[in-house]
């Protein structure tokens, strides 16, 4: 058979795959495959003439080429485009890997697309497919064919069907690069967001700083009229976002974190074991403590303390 190198040349530089290699390949398949037949000469190698492009069979012993199958042609002919268009695949697979592995703990944008698994969401990403399993995705949230949606890039690999773009919407990190998109100052470095603790679908506590005297991190967070801070909660589907300052001062920390519950007091009761006690008033106790423990529970997460919450009132028996 005599394959068309101009046209393989083509294709090489179309794809950005050595010209060389593509032929090494192509004789180590023709190859492979003429050794699995039953009447094949054992010691045969495949050989592709660099001028003529005149494909062969030979010995390792000798120059002279082997007699051919009868259908040595065909059954080339296939080979070889079967190992062209694997290695233009995977040549596209490697280069759609290096693009979204340079965005792993980034959002990307993207279109739900109907998917033949309906616990997974799969989301067109423009060049490749990327998917939300369903410890991914926020049980109050849907997600309907053709709908935009942005989502948090976990990790992407090689899968044995091709690239393998793992994606989030309950990840913290969403949060956090969401406010990086709406918020210049965020974006500058101006202010920075020091931690985030997520209940995905229900409530987020986010605590921030500044990094230049006379800018409110709090108020670059909320924007003009609470535009910035209502803009990624429509994007999380309503999910409450409590923005805290954050502060060396663990007492302090603690304090800002249990809003929207007003702290009269916080003091630090063991340092190694980071334990902490708080005192809010009375009518508020239940509001610290949130549904279900969760106002507690996420200011814990925030400050890396365990929070022990008093009212200021005890009734005495």
């Amino acid at each position: 058979m005599i394959v068309d190198l101009g046209a393989l040349q083509t294709l090489s530089i179309a794809n950005a795959i050595s010209f060389d290699r593509l032929i090494v390949e192509i004789e180590t398949a023709v190859t492979q495959g003429y050794l699995e037949s039953l009447e094949a000469n054992q010691q045969a190698r495949a050989k592709l003439n660099r001028e003529t492009g005149q494909i062969s069979l030979f010995t390792n012993e000798s120059e002279e080429p082997l007699e051919e199958p009868a259908d040595f042609n065909r059954f080339v002919t296939g080979i070889v485009r079967r190992t062209v268009k694997l290695k233009i695949r995977e040549m596209n697979d490697l280069k759609i890997v290096g693009e979204f592995t340079a965005v792993v703990g980034d959002v990307v944008h993207g279109v739900i697309q109907q998917g033949r698994d309906v616990r997974v969401v799969f989301v067109n990403l423009g060049s490749a497919e990327g998917r939300i399993p369903q410890q991914e995705q926020v049980p109050t949230e849907k997600y309907e064919h053709g709908d935009r949606i942005k989502a948090f890039v976990v990790e992407v690999k090689q899968g044995p069907k091709g690239p393998d773009i793992l994606l989030s919407r309950t990840h913290p990190g969403l949060v956090k690069k969401l406010f990086a998109l709406e918020v210049p100052e965020v974006l500058s470095g101006v202010v920075e967001i020091m931690g985030v603790a997520r209940e995905a679908g229900a409530r987020t506590k986010i605590s921030v700083r500044t990094h230049r005297a006379g800018v409110n991190p709090k108020g670059s967070l909320i924007g003009p009229m609470g535009a910035r801070v209502q803009s990624v909660m429509n994007e999380l589907q309503g999910e409450k976002i409590d923005i805290v300052d954050w502060s060396e001062d663990p007492s302090l920390y603690v304090a800002a974190a249990l809003a929207p519950s007003r702290v009269i007091s916080s003091e630090v009761v063991d340092e190694e074991r980071r334990q902490i006690k708080v005192v809010v008033p009375d009518f508020q106790l239940s509001l610290a403590i949130g549904k279900d423990g969760q106002n507690a529970r996420l200011a814990a997460r925030l400050t890396g303390w365990r929070i022990d919450i008093h009212a200021d009132q005890v009734e005495v028996g």
